[in-house]
């Protein structure tokens, strides 16, 4: 028996970038992907987008002796979520990318390569999902440092999107926008993209949040309330704090 839209009145989204479930330098660099499971379980998401995070690294898998057996995307999802996964960066000792999480079933997924230089390897993770009766788009990025690539980059994610996805199907984009400004949220908010911004949410650096570089927008429901949880776990866990973001249907 299908569940009603009544039934689940609300769609909480979390986007995390998880600095590939590793924190600190050198010798002195500790495991935090433990925590991190932990963390997205309590935070209780209907979907989980995640940035930066590991498939496999032989060195750290060499390294660190509790790190986990299976790819990370698979370890951080809660019992009964669906685990999808693409790589962005092939580096020397393995590789990493996004993930999204999802408590509803995953219908389809696809990658999209937008790198827009040699010196970094970036892209977005599109997956369609059922949720309760409909589907929803879901489009995980991570955007690059530099300031006219994340411009473009951009430029391609909202193409995609007008080409690939259906004017009346509820889209939502998550992630890492490594934006210190406001010029990519108006471009999104010209392509009809909403996010909650009442109060601010900043969640980087963790240790002392200066500035919101993630953010969750949606076309097609109604951002209704946001936050960024505090306290000393958090700031441990990775170099960004989580977003939570809820929204309702539209109709």
């Amino acid at each position: 028996m299908k569940p009603e839209r009544h039934e689940h009145p609300v769609l909480r989204v979390v986007t995390y970038n998880i600095h590939k479930g590793v924190q600190g330098l050198g010798p002195a660099r500790r495991l935090e992907i433990h925590n991190l499971g932990h963390a997205v379980e309590q935070l209780d998401a209907d979907i989980v987008c995640l940035q930066e995070v590991r498939r496999e690294h032989r060195r750290e898998a060499a390294y660190f002796k509790h790190w986990p057996s299976m790819p990370q995307a698979e370890y951080l999802a809660p019992e009964g979520y669906e685990a999808i996964y693409c790589t962005n960066a092939i580096t020397r000792h393995g590789e990493h990318g996004n993930a999204l999480l999802s408590r509803w079933p995953v219908l389809s997924h696809q990658h999209r390569d937008i790198s827009d230089h040699r010196f970094e390897q970036r892209g977005f993770l599109h997956t369609r999902l059922e949720v309760v009766d409909r589907v929803v788009h879901v489009l995980v990025v991570h955007l690059g440092l530099v300031p006219a690539s994340r411009v473009r980059q951009l430029a391609l994610l909202l193409a995609h999107i007008a080409q690939d996805i259906p004017a009346h199907e509820p889209v939502l984009v998550a992630g890492d926008f490594n934006d210190w400004g406001t010029g990519l949220g108006r471009r999104m908010a010209q392509a009809g993209f909403r996010e909650w911004r009442e109060q601010p949410t900043p969640t980087y650096p963790s240790r002392l949040p200066l500035n919101q570089l993630d953010h969750v927008y949606a076309r097609g429901l109604t951002p209704v309330h946001a936050m960024v949880p505090s306290g000393r776990i958090w700031r441990r866990m990775s170099d960004h704090l989580p977003l939570v973001a809820e929204f309702t249907w539209n109709d």
